[in-house]
């Protein structure tokens, strides 16, 4: 199963080759189509930013399907609500409200009824979100379909799956959502957490982000000189430092 940085290895390696996507805007991205790994690290690029994290879960508990309630609201939300700030993807309501089926709810009985069930599944998005996600302006078809959750081994595992998602800011929050909802639910059941497997339709960097994967090829070419210049100067003692590396 790959990893984050396998995903990593495949987004320089398509910039390498410039192999670019034009979006709905006219930006250039990077795109992997089907993607699938496990999350073993919080971000693919860059770090998340754990004070916006906090204020960000705060929002989600508070269900409020209001960007003017997260202050100070970042442009992206603003960006995709109607112009009083109403928005569909307030994760914490898709999963807790009545209006929503209590998605939390029905999972954690159903795996308290029968912990080998695979019904227990979160469905935030829904059918009519094809005539909903533009209703007075707004551009928000919510991101994440559904997530599907697995006691095996007495360890919870998280199935992520996703519609669309930005490598940079979309899977650093939205990884940080789900760990947090995954620790939760395994708590309310008295097992173990274990790993987050990530399933995307279209995972992508945006033109304006192509600078950490710049970066990265930057630190990946400093990386083999350093290595070279060690083995020059170690090799006849010790080996090749390199083989240490992966």
């Amino acid at each position: 199963m790959s990893n984050v940085q396998t995903i990593q290895d495949s987004f320089v390696e398509l910039y390498a080759k410039k192999q670019f996507v034009t979006d709905k805007t006219g930006v250039k991205t990077i795109e992997l189509v089907g993607a699938s790994f496990v999350c073993d690290k919080p971000a693919i690029f860059g770090e998340p930013n754990f004070d916006y994290i906090k204020r960000e879960l705060q929002w989600y508990e508070s269900e409020s399907l209001n960007v003017n309630d997260l202050e100070p609201t970042p442009q992206i939300w603003q960006a995709i609500s109607d112009k009083d700030g109403n928005i569909n993807s307030n994760y914490g309501y898709l999963i807790y409200n009545k209006k929503n089926g209590e998605q939390f709810i029905k999972v954690r009985d159903e795996l308290t009824k029968n912990p080998n069930s695979r019904r227990a599944v979160m469905i935030y998005t829904r059918p009519t979100i094809h005539e909903e996600y533009n209703l007075n302006g707004m551009s928000d078809f919510i991101c994440t379909n559904a997530v599907q959750y697995l006691i095996r081994d007495n360890k919870l595992h998280a199935i992520v799956q996703m519609r669309s998602n930005d490598v940079v800011f979309g899977y650093r929050n939205d990884f940080a959502w789900q760990q947090y909802v995954l620790e939760f639910l395994a708590d309310e059941l008295n097992v173990e957490y274990g790993d987050i497997t990530w399933q995307v339709g279209s995972l992508h960097v945006y033109e304006r982000h192509f600078n950490f994967i710049e970066d990265e090829i930057e630190k990946r070419k400093d990386k083999k000189a350093t290595m070279k210049l060690a083995d020059m100067a170690m090799g006849n003692y010790y080996g090749k430092v390199s083989d240490f590396y992966d």
